[in-house]
């Protein structure tokens, strides 16, 4: 039988064992006019439309908090179905924290993982990786973090604990790896010289936040970041890295009793000293538009104001109206209107980003450059219009549900869960927090979502930064019901 004859002949086969199947199936069906059997339960995703206004089920989470003798705070959940824990420390130590000298804390951070006594970068790395285990760091405005996962076994755990420790608490800060890290940033300040978004950015925070310690960029720049010297790390590391500076987040296949042992380990492991004090709230910026003349297809324009810290009463009505407003990707105002609509970008997106003092609110695109005097005063326009008049009650039933589907997964792991108890625990937020914020979002009204946006955003005082070239401008193009071509071409960067 040659090859094509026998695969004619397969498929004859399977095409006859399909249409008995369906046979079958008729045959069997049962009536329905009689009451259905119950069903069994079943693993497979069920359409969020079955739920209706009933929210989705949430991991339970029973958080245990204490603190170590030397003062940092501990939240622990304990979380049996995998046989490995989750650690994440969280210090304020972000780069509102460089006093003067930009980068500092973010230098600080990188370098803690380059060196410990008898063991360089590779060593540190090889031994976490012979451990199973993982060890990651990271430095941002508000904080700095460094976490380790680890398999909860005790051989596995305590030395991948010891290594943590040490490399925490007893970094040696190489002269060798501080050039290096130097030199990669020196680099990247370079490559940002050809990406019109980043400038904007970098000029929009200095517009927003004027001589406030939130003005300036974690990483630093091109004038700061040489004169770093290897003592000014080790000042700041004994200083920003103590335990009273810090909260310890766990979660786990650990008892109480295990939790204890490591949060007291890694806390006695950390330099001695007070915690550092809270971030002082900015002055208001003087409103304005600023033009960074760049050579490029695109016009990048971003829109910001400050919005509020962490802790605000009305944060749970601003996220839910920004969700209807930009936030809440495709079906949100500014992606109806502005690529739905007209075409005139590839994503528009507009947030708050609440801080331990005031974040900003912020709206980002980039558009056609000959479009983008338009596209500015379109956006500008639907702000001062959803201020002045909130949403409409579809908007936000539809948003809540969004919510209620999406929430769940801020629980979904153990990786999320130490996440959350992180933030938690760093602006100081009750250990209700996840709940009591689900619960807030659907009692949530029009008018509340509304007063809390006309509250809190003023369309009169705008930060506005764009980048691109200055060329003739021409009309927008008339909206339509009709989904609208999109710009030629890949966004510029």
């Amino acid at each position: 039988m040659s090859e094509r004859n026998g695969l004619r002949y397969g498929l004859l086969g399977l095409a006859l064992l399909i249409l008995l199947a369906l046979l079958a199936l008729l045959i069997n069906r049962p009536d329905s006019s009689q009451t259905p059997a119950p069903v069994a339960e079943s693993n497979s995703i069920e359409s969020l439309a079955a739920l209706g206004d009933q929210a989705p089920s949430r991991r339970d989470l029973n958080i245990q908090t204490w603190q170590t003798a030397e003062g940092a705070k501990v939240l622990f959940v304990e979380a049996r179905e995998l046989p490995m824990f989750d650690l994440q420390l969280t210090f304020a130590a972000g780069s509102s924290h460089d006093e003067g000298i930009p980068g500092l804390a973010m230098l600080t951070n990188a370098m803690l993982n380059e060196g410990i006594p008898g063991k360089d970068v590779g060593a540190i790395a090889a031994g976490f990786e012979d451990l199973g285990a993982n060890f990651a760091n990271g430095a941002f405005r508000d904080m700095a973090i460094a976490s380790l996962r680890s398999l909860s076994a005790a051989d596995k755990r305590e030395p991948a604990m010891q290594l943590f420790n040490q490399v925490l608490g007893q970094p040696t800060l190489p002269e060798d790896s501080l050039a290096r890290i130097k030199n990669q940033l020196l680099a990247g300040f370079e490559y940002q010289k050809q990406n019109p978004g980043k400038l904007a950015g970098l000029a929009l925070f200095e517009q927003l936040y004027g001589t406030h310690p939130y003005a300036h960029p974690s990483d630093g720049n091109a004038e700061s970041i040489p004169a770093i010297s290897r003592e000014q790390l080790q000042a700041f590391h004994a200083k920003a890295y103590t335990a009273n500076n810090a909260i310890i987040a766990l979660v786990g296949d650990l008892s109480r009793s295990d939790a204890e042992a490591l949060a007291n380990e890694v806390s006695a492991a950390l330099p001695k000293g007070p915690a550092l004090p809270r971030i002082a709230q900015p002055e208001e910026p003087k409103a304005g538009l600023q033009h960074i003349e760049f050579p490029s297809n695109q016009t990048h324009l971003m829109i910001a104001q400050l919005g509020i810290d962490r802790r605000d009463p009305d944060y749970a009505a601003l996220y839910l109206g920004n969700q209807v407003f930009g936030g809440g990707g495709f079906g949100t105002r500014l992606m109806t209107e502005v690529r739905e609509k007209r075409g005139l970008t590839y994503g528009v997106y507009s947030g708050f980003s609440a801080m331990q003092a005031r974040g900003p609110f912020m709206i980002s695109l980039q558009t056609r450059a000959e479009l983008s005097d338009g596209t500015l005063q379109l956006v500008k326009g639907m702000l001062a219009d959803f201020i002045a008049n909130g949403p409409t009650a579809d908007e936000l039933n539809n948003a809540k549900r969004e919510l209620a589907g999406s929430f769940p997964l801020t629980t979904a792991s153990n990786a999320a869960i130490v996440g959350q108890l992180g933030s938690m625990g760093f602006y100081d937020l009750p250990l209700s927090y996840l709940e009591d914020f689900m619960r807030d979002v659907q009692a949530l009204s029009v008018e509340q979502v509304k007063a809390a946006m006309a509250k809190h955003l003023n369309p009169n005082a705008l930060v506005i930064v764009t980048a691109g070239p200055t060329v003739a401008q021409k009309e927008l193009p008339p909206p339509t019901d009709r989904a609208a071509e999109q710009p030629s071409g890949v966004p510029e960067h």
